[in-house]
């Protein structure tokens, strides 16, 4: 029976491994918990989320919503198990965490194609074939064996990670229950976001402590080089007073029950798991120093008392420059049977670092089985996470999926205008789902 090494268990190194086994392929996963984490980690679950426990958006007319839908229609395992962990979220797909990786965990566990192999991997093994799922935390001596294979350095930047604070601490008669523009959810839904309003008097000094905030730099030889879509919250104020007020903090479509109008600004905190029992700051991922942290989170309304259950961190994020090192089907160019899935070839975020993970155990097992690798449709969400590793070489930086990684598309309407973007992009979801089911109903396990 064919045989595959990976290492990492991970999203896409667990969403790898399941898609092999459950074609027949032996599974060597390779996995350094319990015996060492990274820095971001604080359980001995495989799969863990580490930063947020939310899978974005779900609607259609999202591109990762989606992605979403694709990898349901593929045999997913990640997807599967963030169904049965879902917590309320209005328009997004978010998870318990705990219940997330325990049951992915379980999953891998109860695989008999899979075989967990735990310790620290420093090296590259000589197996092949070999995936390398290490995410953006690869450790260091894994990441010098990489560089010195690669015979170029990894490039760096810096990820952040948002605070949580318990439910009971929240003052709820100073916050409001909504979510943006009031989409028809039910009440159930509608309490998974909670709103810390601000006028601008608040907004402002909230705005002046976090540039006046102690900072946790990087070393001197470290350059830090953020992802734009999850920047740390002080550099998005360094940018200028009015930024938050466009970004996390932007206060359109909730409406302040007590006072019929939208606030100047407000904090959103979004339910952590499903009893509710938790609240992520939404957008407010930092590298503040903790006790800064504290006491100017402490100035939001409606958290004046609150128990932080985790305060923001800063951790590396390594990757590889994938359009001048991957082919298309995310093997190394230079070395055949050398793959690489996850973030650490660049794509960012849970929902593309696992559907990375299903693209190369899909490629690896036909290659196993004596065929090239069927590409997924050209329109495909699939399609257009392959074709984000292809582009701009020259300054390759991290990205979730876009509908601008897709596929032209030239819709009109009956009279032959142009369509809306939302129907565009509507009619560019019907295009893929049509064109993923010969595809699907082909390969999936």
């Amino acid at each position: 029976m064919a045989e595959v090494t990976l290492i990492g268990a991970g999203l896409a190194g667990s969403e790898a491994a399941l898609q092999l086994a459950a074609r027949g392929v032996q599974v060597r996963l390779l996995e350094q918990k319990p015996e060492r984490r990274t820095p971001a980690q604080s359980s001995d679950h495989l799969c863990e989320l580490v930063c947020s426990n939310s899978f974005r958006g779900a609607h259609l007319t999202n591109a990762v919503g989606l992605l979403k839908e694709e990898m349901r229609r593929l045999g997913s395992q990640v997807m599967q198990a963030a169904e049965l962990c879902r917590v309320p979220a209005g328009g997004a797909l978010a998870v318990d965490r705990e219940r997330f990786a325990a049951e992915m965990t379980r999953r891998l566990n109860a695989e008999p194609n899979i075989q967990i192999i735990t310790g620290e991997v420093s090296s590259l093994p000589s197996e092949r074939p070999l995936v390398v799922a290490t995410g953006p935390l690869t450790g260091d001596a894994l990441a010098a064996s990489l560089e010195a294979r690669l015979g170029e350095g990894s490039l760096a930047y810096y990820d952040a990670i948002a605070p949580i604070v318990s439910a009971d601490s929240i003052d709820w008669d100073r916050v409001f229950i909504a979510s943006r523009w009031d989409k028809g959810e039910t009440e159930e839904e509608r309490r998974a976001y909670v709103n810390c309003p601000m006028d601008r008097e608040q907004y402002e000094r909230f705005v002046a402590e976090i540039q006046a905030a102690r900072k946790v730099e990087p070393r001197a030889f470290e350059q830090a080089r953020y992802f734009e879509g999850c920047l740390p919250v002080e550099v998005m104020a360094e940018r200028g007073v009015r930024t938050l007020a466009f970004g996390p903090m932007k206060p359109a479509g909730l409406t302040d029950p007590r006072t019929g109008r939208w606030p100047y600004a407000v904090v959103q905190l979004r339910r952590e798991d499903e009893a509710g029992t938790a609240y992520n700051l939404v957008g407010f991922q930092s590298r503040m120093a903790w006790p800064e942290q504290e006491r100017i989170f402490r100035t939001i309304p409606g958290l004046e008392q609150a128990e932080f259950l985790r305060l923001g961190a800063v951790h590396r994020n390594t990757f590889l420059c994938a359009p001048r090192l991957l082919d298309e089907t995310m093997q190394l160019r230079a070395e055949p049977g050398l793959y690489f899935a996850g973030q650490i070839t660049g794509t960012e975020g849970y929902v593309e670092g696992a559907a990375g993970g299903w693209l190369v155990a899909h490629f690896i097992a036909e290659r196993l089985a004596g065929r090239e690798p069927r590409l997924p449709p050209d329109t495909t969400a699939h399609a257009a996470l392959l074709r984000q590793l292809s582009r701009h070489p020259e300054d390759y930086q991290p990205s979730n999926i876009t509908f601008s990684h897709f596929a032209p598309f030239e819709g009109v309407d009956a009279r032959g205008r142009k369509l809306r973007k939302r129907d565009r992009y509507q009619a560019m979801a019907d295009r893929a789902l049509a064109d993923l089911a010969p595809f699907a109903e082909e390969v999936a396990p």
